[in-house]
């Protein structure tokens, strides 16, 4: 089977599907790879690195597009900049897409590639199961995220992290407070405290306690009597009763602190508001708060997606990409996760999709012309 491995066209988005390194094991299982023209570029993988791994060079996008059995991308299809025309409707009929299609944010997108018989899997709707665990893209590109919300953050904050004793005087930690201790929040704990920084967690599901407190953290905990998390071990949309009560909490930790990173989303909804202009006011002059949910309609009620701004004396960066600004690493373990998943659903340089697998299930989003995926089908 004939694997195409595009050029990322969403502005911003440097990663790229398939590195040199899983490109020279996927043609020594029998794919045939080829790769559009400086597809790696912008991760730091040159055309060079993917000829010598195996793979075939392809100039002309719509001729790669027309000869894939699978196509394996970052993004979702969106319209291409220099062809007027949607990545979509370059896949051919019976191809097999692989992808994060966030489908449950972008259900019309699911309904064209199964208008269009185009067969979905979507890296987002990995099961979060033991054995899916090499495949769960979000976990490895959330754990990137984490990292790289601290340095951006500490970037842009007028201050030092740790504590120093020096002959002018002593210079206190920073104090930064995250919000949702799932995988970027905790990345993000492990980041701010090798830093030197006193940190701060909140999250709405108490038995993620003893896992900040083990990190180092403190956690700052909202007494409820509701279960907040789902089978898959999301957190679930909270009632606006706890999140009234969150806030309430919440608003003395957030104004005394440096650093306000928020983490907080949930699966097929719009993110939660966590940070009011009302608690940014209040926030010490020259803090920073990083919206991690910004692309989703973000945790601060004043972010801008895609715009680092100050507001009130306090910098808010909205940057919805921030695996993308560690593209080559992001791009390795990305790769990596579509290479179990690969070696999961296929034999021998063919895919043969098993509808009674768990993880093929789970991910599936479209098949023969169908949208198979229970919640998007809902949505739509």
């Amino acid at each position: 089977m004939i694997i195409a491995v595009p050029k990322e066209v969403l502005p911003g988005e440097n990663r790229v599907a398939v590195v040199p390194d899983v490109a020279s094991k996927l043609i020594k299982d029998g794919y045939d790879v080829r790769v559009e023209k400086n597809a790696g570029l912008n991760a730091g993988f040159t055309d060079e690195k993917y000829l010598s791994a195996g793979a075939n060079i392809v100039d002309d996008v719509r001729q790669l597009y027309a000869g894939a059995d699978i196509v394996l991308k970052v993004q979702r299809p969106v319209e291409h900049p220099k062809l007027n025309i949607h990545e979509l409707d370059l896949i051919k009929e019976g191809t097999l897409l692989i992808t994060f299609l966030y489908s449950l944010h972008y259900p019309q997108l699911a309904k064209k590639c199964a208008e269009k018989g185009i067969n979905t899997i979507s890296m987002d709707a990995i099961p979060r199961t033991t054995l899916a665990q090499k495949m769960d893209a979000l976990s490895s590109q959330a754990n990137i995220a984490g990292y790289k919300s601290v340095i951006l953050s500490a970037n842009h904050l007028g201050k030092i992290f740790p504590l120093l004793m020096t002959a002018a005087g002593t210079i206190s930690p920073a104090r930064v407070v995250i919000m949702g201790a799932g995988v970027a929040g905790l990345q993000a704990l492990g980041t701010a405290k090798r830093l030197g920084a006193v940190v701060e967690v909140s999250d709405i599901r108490p038995s993620i306690k003893e896992e900040v407190q083990s990190l180092g953290g403190k956690f700052i905990e909202v007494a409820t009597d509701e279960n907040m998390q789902d089978a898959g071990g999301y957190a679930k949309e909270a009632s606006e009763e706890f999140l009234q009560k969150q806030k309430a909490l919440l608003f003395k930790h957030i104004t005394e602190a440096d650093i306000v990173i928020t983490t907080a989303l949930v699966p097929g909804k719009k993110a939660p508001v966590l940070v009011t202009e009302d608690m940014v006011k209040h926030m010490r002059p020259g803090s920073v708060v990083l919206d991690m949910a910004v692309e989703f309609g973000g945790n601060c009620e004043i972010s801008e997606k895609d715009k680092i701004v100050k507001k009130h004396n306090v910098t808010i960066i909205g940057e919805p990409n921030l695996p993308s600004l560690v593209a080559t690493h992001a791009s390795e373990v990305y790769s990596k996760n579509i290479l179990n998943l690969l070696l999961h659903i296929g034999k021998q340089g063919k895919v043969e999709l098993n509808l009674e697998d768990e993880i093929t299930k789970g991910a599936l989003i479209t098949y023969n012309k169908e949208v198979v995926n229970a919640r998007t089908k809902e949505l739509l």
